[in-house]
């Protein structure tokens, strides 16, 4: 059984596979930061849907790699807010 560094590197021999990846990956840079940023809190996702005021399915959505959920603004900031944090977004030149 390949590990999940073996998996991701044969996958990644693909070119058409490594162009899909590499177009995702700003949204999952963005889940991971989210993930990172409740667990630093020590909140649930329940617990930052209520510092929210929303549910906790809307959460899960949020911190899931899903092409049909585009976050507003707003949202990530009231995120950011529910875990202690300040939402700073950046254009980083290549």
């Amino acid at each position: 059984m390949l590990s999940h560094e073996e998996l991701k590197r044969k996958a990644l021999a693909n070119p058409e596979t490594k162009a899909e990846y590499e177009a995702q990956r700003p949204e999952f840079e963005l889940l991971d930061k989210l993930l990172e940023a409740r667990k630093r809190a020590g909140l649930t996702q329940g617990q930052v849907a209520e510092k929210m005021g929303t549910k906790p399915t809307a959460i899960t959505r949020l911190e899931s790699a899903s092409r049909l959920h585009s976050p507003k603004i707003e949202t990530l900031q009231k995120y950011a807010e529910a875990v202690g944090c300040r939402l700073n977004i950046e254009l980083i030149p290549e």
